[in-house]
């Protein structure tokens, strides 16, 4: 494969050999670095007995404290800062919807950081230098704009930024400016796809969609790629491992996630335990960060569910380790009628019905003390409730309650989808 197929070749095609070296290098320091500068993090070593310097080397990992988002929310807003506050130059954080957010302040350094590992997304994905690439993203405190945009500025490419909204106006600019790389959140994905089937409008030049940031099964993928008609990546990061893309992303073989293992060291363990798991095995994703300055994570629960598919060189010709796809968070479970499932498992089987829309309703409620779902569905006249309830039957094992709804009339929230809903006594959805 070419060099300019790579960001970085060297370290994308890097040995597994001389990955665990600098991930050993890098460990050694990153840990020194949080003992000596974060009190809580200290605290959290000396309580279970960790010597710094016995950290020499990615097997003594599993000596280390664990971390977990409770412990960002505890110590809101910078209490789990590394550097001094003359040092910090942004800052992005959650949505705080579930409670406290999640604070991540970023050095220079850390900004670099994360330009470098969108950048190789970037050019991953088949993006080059000069490429109108459109972020639509909101510009904010939640990290999906600036990350897009640091690692387009990085990989050299030319910025539209759009942020989030105004759909129409969206679709004129992509073409008006020739849009080759379409970036954004999945539920906006389809939210594009379903205003440039309403204009019935086309975006020749639109070739690569990367989005991320919600549930995005491999139905959905393929049903945002048609409606688009590009080539569409599953972008991963999180706030708490620096943003959008500093996790990694699937290449155009489209077989898993190739995490940054230069940057960040993997674990996954068997969820609510500290035991690791075969490879192939489903676990929590556990994440080191091994580059970051301001605010490291040392083994960071992430509450994402996967597993290591490869550590073997991909055919794209990077030997960084692939991870599958999310297929839920361990919060995420739900239990109805005795059976467990999560959400990504509805929404398999409803875009492998022929018809079917991108927007759908999990609506959780409680009925004298017995637990109901509902599935509600955006399709096309021809998918009947009949068609629906028989295909969910036969992936989870019963018959939820639903309707069909036509095309666009089930609501659409700002920002990032929510798909799974739980019906208050008063009727209302929360």
């Amino acid at each position: 494969m070419s060099a300019d197929r790579y960001f970085q070749e060297s370290l994308e095609t890097a040995s597994l050999d001389a990955l665990r070296a600098i991930q050993s290098e890098r460990l050694r320091a990153v840990v020194r670095h949080v003992y000596e500068h974060n009190r809580v993090l200290r605290d959290q070593m000396n309580q279970r007995g960790v010597d710094p310097a016995a950290i020499q080397s990615v097997e003594d990992i599993g000596a280390l404290p664990l971390m977990n988002k409770d412990l960002f929310r505890e110590c809101y807003p910078l209490a789990l800062c590394c550097v001094a506050p003359n040092q910090l130059a942004e800052m992005h954080m959650s949505s705080g919807s579930t409670g406290t957010p999640v604070v991540m302040p970023y050095t220079k350094s850390d900004l670099n950081q994360w330009g470098e590992c969108m950048a190789r997304c970037y050019i991953m994905a088949g993006a080059r230098p000069g490429d109108p690439v459109q972020i639509t993203p909101s510009f904010g405190l939640f990290n999906g704009g600036f990350g897009m945009y640091h690692g387009a500025r990085a990989a050299g490419l030319f910025i539209i930024p759009t942020g989030a909204g105004n759909t129409p106006r969206q679709i004129k600019l992509a073409k008006d400016f020739g849009t080759r790389v379409l970036t954004g959140v999945v539920s906006y994905g389809i939210r594009v796809m379903e205003v440039m089937q309403e204009m019935q409008e086309r975006l020749p030049a639109l070739q690569i969609g990367i989005f991320g940031a919600e549930i995005f099964s491999d139905s959905m993928k393929k049903k945002i790629a048609k409606g688009l008609g590009a080539a569409v990546f599953d972008i991963y990061g999180m706030t708490e491992t620096g943003g959008v893309g500093t996790l990694g992303m699937d290449c155009q073989v489209h077989n898993g996630i190739h995490i940054w293992e230069d940057h960040y060291f993997v674990e996954i363990l068997k969820p609510g335990s500290e035991e690791p798991v075969l490879d192939g095995r489903q676990g929590e994703l556990v994440i080191t960060s091994l580059t970051r300055q301001a605010l490291p994570v040392i083994r960071f629960r992430t509450g994402d569910l996967t597993c290591i598919l490869s550590r073997e060189v991909c055919s794209c010709g990077r030997t960084h380790v692939r991870v599958a796809p999310i297929t839920g968070r361990v919060d995420d479970m739900l239990i109805v009628k005795g059976v467990n499932f999560f959400p990504k498992q509805i929404e398999q089987t409803l875009m492998q019905i022929p018809g079917t829309g991108a927007n759908y309703q999990i609506i959780i409620e409680e009925i004298e003390g017995v637990r109901d779902v509902t599935v509600n569905v955006e399709a096309e006249p021809s998918v009947t409730g009949f068609m629906v309830e028989k295909a969910l039957k036969e992936a989870l094992g019963f018959s939820p309650k639903g309707d069909v709804y036509p095309i666009g009339e089930l609501p659409r929230q700002p920002g990032k989808a929510q798909r799974v809903f739980y019906r208050a006594q008063d009727g209302t959805l929360q």
